[in-house]
């Protein structure tokens, strides 16, 4: 199996990752909920979490970290709670759906939303941000990185707005945080929503938010919060204040050590070798005849390659990738959803391998050699069969390769297939490819 669905969910994480959890489920208690040996220790564990994530994120320390079940609720929690009927909200056309979603939801209660549209190639009209303002805007919601087209947001230009308006500062990081450096400090960012699942290497059903001090957000859930329990009112102080009921301990576990892997392997370096990757990627497909891409590829991105095979279903090309060479990618509009702004595509988030059951490829033990004139007769050969039809572009083919994980075979063993991107490329329209990639 090739897994190149990343963007979605890691599926290879560092085996430290998942013994973190078996151990929380067999040693750690009810965190702040008494005084005896297991509930200290499931109290240290989400405190050396929240520490692990303030080191990351440059955080001023790690009262300022509240946990969530995923960047979704997180989102929910820093929208409902900051912004209310007479509000005025800019974000972009850009957004996920968790971001879109619960201000639609606000604008009904009588909040007012406005959006910074995109150029051609899925660019942010920066200068609209200027034009959109008005007396009663409390607050901008942005992304780090489109999740469709890769393109990275200005964080820098926004934060400088933001400031000079004196306007709180959202920022969704669920593909940025742990894929690229972030500093929140000096960023500005008020409050920064992540999810564990994705570059942070840890499970499902962990997430959480960075909250700046001495800003107050309304908690969306209440009670449960094992402290001042005979007031009516939810406690205020953080990270109390957006945490109620008993957390995912065993969860916690796991998001501390990918965290703790990530910050030992440096996420600058994982960084630029995954971009480089995503180049690669892109400099083999952008050749051939009938491919789409999109996004803006002269400035720095994420990496992610977004595309469209002209005539073909991306569902349909998915379903063969799958059936035919059990390649993973994902086809539709990913969560973009505001008015027909959304692009879907085909993605390439490549990321270095943590070792253990899995060999590595792309980017892991054995460097991509560049791509021959075998590899590109290859992408050729399976592509332009399948992109000639008449039933138009359809909807989009998503791929996310995370370098972190490319082939999956048994523990030991090395990736015979070549090792260059080219695998990754086939991958996208492998459909005519005669011989499935695999690891020997």
């Amino acid at each position: 199996m090739i897994y190149l669905d990343n963007a979605a969910t890691t599926l290879y994480k560092p085996p430290e990752v998942g013994q973190a959890m078996l151990d929380a489920l067999q040693t750690a208690g009810n965190p702040g909920r008494g005084a005896h040996a297991p509930t200290l220790h499931a109290s240290r564990i989400v405190y050396e979490t929240r520490e692990t994530l303030a080191r990351l994120f440059h955080a001023e320390g790690p009262a300022c970290i509240a946990f969530a079940s995923n960047a979704t609720q997180a989102l929910n929690t820093a929208i409902n709670g900051l912004f209310g009927p007479g509000d005025h909200v800019i974000t972009t056309v850009c957004e996920h759906n968790s971001v879109l979603r619960p201000l639609y939801r606000l604008q009904r209660q009588g909040v007012e939303v406005s959006f910074v549209d995109v150029d051609a190639n899925g660019v942010l009209c920066y200068a609209q941000f200027e034009q959109l303002l008005r007396p009663n805007t409390r607050g901008v919601v942005v992304t780090g990185a489109s999740n469709v087209t890769g393109n990275r947001t200005d964080l820098a230009f926004v934060s400088a707005f933001a400031k000079k308006h004196g306007l709180l500062f959202l920022v969704d990081a669920a593909q940025t945080a742990g894929a690229m450096p972030m500093d929140v400090q000096a960023l500005g960012i008020d409050v920064l929503c992540f999810t564990g699942h994705k570059a942070l290497l840890g499970p499902q059903g962990t997430g959480g938010l960075y909250v700046r001090p001495g800003l107050q957000v309304a908690p969306l859930v209440v009670g449960g919060s094992g402290v001042h329990s005979f007031d009516e009112r939810h406690p205020t102080e953080m990270p109390t204040a957006l945490e109620a009921g008993t957390l995912n301990v065993p969860g916690i576990a796991g998001l501390g050590a990918g965290v703790r892997w990530l910050l030992t392997q440096d996420v600058e370096t994982l960084e630029a070798k995954e971009n480089a990757l995503a180049r690669l990627f892109y400099e083999t497909v952008r050749e051939i005849p009938g491919v789409r891409l999109y996004g803006d590829f002269t400035a720095p991105r994420a990496p992610i390659v977004s595309l469209n095979l002209a005539g073909e279903d991306s569902a349909r090309v998915a379903d063969a990738l799958w059936e035919e060479y059990g390649i993973c990618v994902r086809a539709g509009a990913h969560c973009a959803g505001h008015r027909g702004a959304g692009c879907g595509a085909v993605q390439l988030l490549p990321h270095q391998h943590p070792g253990g059951g899995a060999c590595r490829c792309l980017c892991g033990a054995q460097p991509c050699g560049g791509i021959n004139d075998a590899c590109k007769e290859t992408l050729y050969r399976v592509i332009l069969p399948h992109h000639s039809g008449s039933d138009g572009m359809g909807k989009t083919l998503r791929s996310g390769t995370h370098p972190r994980a490319a082939h999956s075979a048994a523990p030991g063993t090395l990736c015979r297939v070549r090792p260059c991107v080219a695998d990754a490329a086939r991958g996208l329209a492998a459909v005519a490819e005669p011989h499935r990639p695999r690891c020997l």
